[in-house]
Parts: C-alpha cells; sequence; structure tokens
C-alpha cells in the first residue's frame, strides 16, 4: 500500500523519531501534519546524553543481563532496576525478554542495530552539511572506562563480538587511557576506544530539523494530545485529539512509550515498557573531556556538549512513573568519582528524568500493521533513539512512498512477538 499524490500522513509525536519521520516524508512529496501533545523534543530527545554509538550494537536482552538484573533487584540504585509489582503485562515483557537474551537471538539482532545506527550516522552527516543547522556534530569516538579487571575483561569480550559485526575498538591500558584523556585515574583498569561513534547536542538537532520541516510543509501541532484511535475496517479512519479529528489516510505511530495505550483501542498489544532514565546536566568547573566517557561498572555516560558535560544512565522498569528519585539521581552524577578527577565538580544546570519506550528483544517496532495497512509503528527505541533516529525516519518515508526500504524490515516488524 504505497501513498498516491494528495494523500496525508499524521505523525503522531514530536520526538526524534516523529520528527525524522515527519523531514524525509516531506522530502519524499508527502503532505504531513506532526502532532505533539507537548512541545517539540519535550520527552526522551531532549533529556539523553547524545550519542550516536555504533558500539551499542549489543542489545539490553542479552546474555547474562537476566541474572544481573535479579540481583541488582534489591537495590534500587542499581543500573538496571526492576520494580517488583503485579503487572501482567510486565511479567509477559519480562518473559520475552528472557527468551530474547538467548545468545543465538541476541546474535542475530546485533548486526540489525548496528546497521540502523550505521545508517543514522550517514544521514546525519548529510544533515549536519545543510546550510543554517548545527547541532554539534562530533565524530571523534567514544571511550569506555574500566574500574575493575574482571568487567574490563567482559569488555574486551564484548569488543571482540563487536568486531565481528564491523564495529572496531581499541584496547588502552589506564596509561594510553590518561595520555588520551587527562581526567582519568590512573589506577583504571583499562578503556575501550570506539572510533566509529559520535556524539550531538539532541535538543539542537530536534528542534532544527523540526524547522527544515516545516520548511518543506510540514505542519506541526503542539499541544494536541491523541485520545483516540478509531477504525474502519481495514483502516485508521479517524484520529481524536484534544484539538479536533483527523481523518489521515496514513498514521505514523512515534508516541515512545506512550505508544501501547494508543493501540489498546484497537485491540494492538505493543510490548513495550517504559523504562526511566536520568540526566544530569551541569557546566563544568574544570577542563570538560574531549569525548563522551563511558563508565562501565556503573552503567553512566558524560557527554560535552559545548560549554556543559551531561550525564546520563539508570533503568528503571517502574511503569509510567515519572517521579525523580534522587537517590538515583545522585548515583548517575557521583559516578564519575571512581573513574575521574574533578569531572563532576561543577554548577548544576538541571535533573532530567524521562520514560523511554522498551520492547523485549531492545530492537524498535518499524513497519505497517498487518490488519490495519495504513497505520505505520515507529516506537520502542529504547535508549537508542537520538542513535537510530534518522534511519528510522527514513523507513518510514519509504513504507509509505512504496520506495524500496534501507534495510530488511522483517527483523522490526511487529508480527515477530506473536
Amino acid at each position: 500500500m504505497s501513498m498516491r499524490r494528495g494523500e496525508q500522513v499524521l505523525v503522531i509525536g514530536g520526538g526524534v523519531i516523529g520528527v525524522c519521520s515527519a523531514y524525509y516524508l516531506a522530502q519524499a512529496g508527502c503532505s504531513v501534519v506532526l502532532i505533539e501533545k507537548g512541545d517539540i523534543c519535550s520527552g526522551c530527545s531532549y533529556g539523553n546524553a547524545g550519542l550516536l554509538c555504533p558500539s551499542h550494537s549489543v542489545p539490553l536482552a542479552a546474555p547474562g543481563v537476566v541474572l544481573k538484573a535479579l540481583q541488582w533487584m534489591a537495590d534500587d540504585c542499581s543500573p538496571f532496576y526492576i520494580r517488583p509489582r503485579l503487572d501482567l503485562e510486565l511479567f509477559s515483557w519480562l518473559l520475552k525478554f528472557a527468551t530474547s537474551s538467548r545468545e543465538a537471538q541476541s546474535r542475530r539482532n546485533m548486526p540489525v542495530l548496528r546497521g540502523l545506527m550505521e545508517a543514522s550516522l550517514r544521514l546525519y552527516r548529510e544533515l549536519a552539511a545543510i546550510p543554517g543547522i548545527d547541532f554539534g556534530l562530533r565524530q571523534e569516538g567514544t571511550l569506555t572506562l574500566f574500574k575493575t579487571q574482571p568487567i574490563f575483561e567482559e569488555g574486551r569480550r564484548e569488543a571482540a563480538l563487536l568486531l565481528e559485526i564491523g564495529v572496531k575498538s581499541k584496547i588502552l591500558t589506564a596509561a594510553e587511557t590518561c595520555d588520551m584523556e587527562p581526567t582519568v585515574l590512573p589506577h583504571i583498569a583499562g578503556s575501550i576506544y570506539f572510533p566509529g561513534d559520535s556524539h550531538l547536542i539532541p535538543a539542537d538537532f530536534v528542534r532544527c530539523l523540526a524547522r527544515e520541516a516545516q520548511a518543506l510543509g510540514v505542519s506541526i501541532c503542539t499541544s494536541t494530545e491523541v485520545i483516540e484511535l478509531e477504525a474502519a475496517g481495514s483502516r485508521i479512519s479517524n484520529v481524536k485529539t484534544t484539538r479536533g479529528d483527523f481523518q489521515p489516510d496514513h498514521v505514523v505511530l512515534a508516541g515512545g512509550f506512550s505508544s501501547p495505550l494508543l493501540t489498546r483501542s484497537l485491540q494492538i498489544r505493543l510490548p513495550i515498557q517504559a523504562a526511566k532514565g536520568y540526566s544530569v546536566t551541569i557546566k563544568p568547573r574544570n577542563e570538560p573531556p574531549k569525548l563522551p566517557l563511558g563508565f562501565k561498572e556503573a552503567r553512566v555516560v558524560a557527554t560535552p556538549m559545548g560549554e556543559i558535560l551531561r550525564f546520563g544512565g539508570t533503568l528503571e522498569l517502574a511503569g509510567a512513573d515519572s517521579s525523580i528519585n534522587l537517590r538515583r539521581v545522585d548515583a548517575v552524577r557521583e559516578a564519575a568519582k571512581d573513574y575521574t578527577s574533578g569531572l563532576r565538580d561543577g554548577e548544576l544546570i538541571e535533573i532530567w528524568r524521562g520514560l523511554r519506550p522498551c520492547t523485549p528483544d531492545g530492537l524498535p517496532i518499524v513497519g505497517r500493521h498487518d490488519r490495519f495497512q495504513n497505520l505505520v509503528f515507529a516506537t520502542g527505541h529504547a535508549m537508542l533513539g537520538m542513535s537510530m533516529g534518522p534511519a528510522t525516519g527514513k523507513l518510514v518515508a519509504q513504507i509509505i512512498s512504496g520506495e524500496p526500504p534501507l534495510s530488511d524490515l522483517t527483523p522490526l516488524r511487529l508480527s515477530r512477538f506473536n
């Protein structure tokens, strides 16, 4: 089912996935309306760490993660915390997560993630070349630090696994790491440098691209919340919102963690759990690092963004709970003290938390629904929405316009969970 001239596409969601979808749809000649319940880039696209990281091609559902998660359940400040609660959808999600964590499944998903992230990096370079666009793209790699020798050995094994799918890295001693980044403490076990990674200022990117999309004719309606999707036969016929109804020819669902709520009226179950993450942004007292730094044991990253430094991390499956746990906030910022000197010192700019949409296997859900043929999913990107945003937007445009997709959609379809 491809688009005919004059048909309208309604994109639901004003984060990186929705804005990229709207931009590439407009480029393909579609008439596009984007609706967002808040402001553009008011969700997870605003406060994330800004990493574009093929080095993160090992999915969250990986061998050994289930055991670690069970060990961490007693500590609500652990890197991956699951709040115990009676919830059948969470139980179903955890069963699928355990199945996806098997080595064979995890290995099959790795090249899919890498392909989407590498495609996005190519598109980011194209977008950065547009006159008047500046979102702080830096293509200098990332540096992952290891405090302990056993975890460093795990990191080396993971780097070897990543090399099998084409993600290059360099193993560094503590001394070599300190030469590369002077803020690093000399007693760390070592580090791994990933030259193919990049980073940017996420809010700058999404807002710049939203302006470019508007210049291409996209109509952006903020403060517009979807109440219900209505269907007639095999099509979405009406989208009820707080600002009136829409009757588009095609609907793109890029609503992040709220996507499953929007499909309930259609009897569609999206296996997505809201996973809370935190970031702490400071104006550092000392010179910020030249590269994004990952603190492996703590599962925290520190990303330089111009004059500011952003610490980001933790994953908390606690339902649609947007409250702030200050102990977890402190854990994110304090993680730096075990790896670096003086990096956490500075003026606090902002504490942020957001709910990321996590699927059980770590892959996003992208593609048409089997029954409702004018409904296209673009959700479930977890912590990698920024890394996969442009490629997902391009795929959405190709699906709706009938062009050959840039990658195989089979591993991304919702039907994989049946």
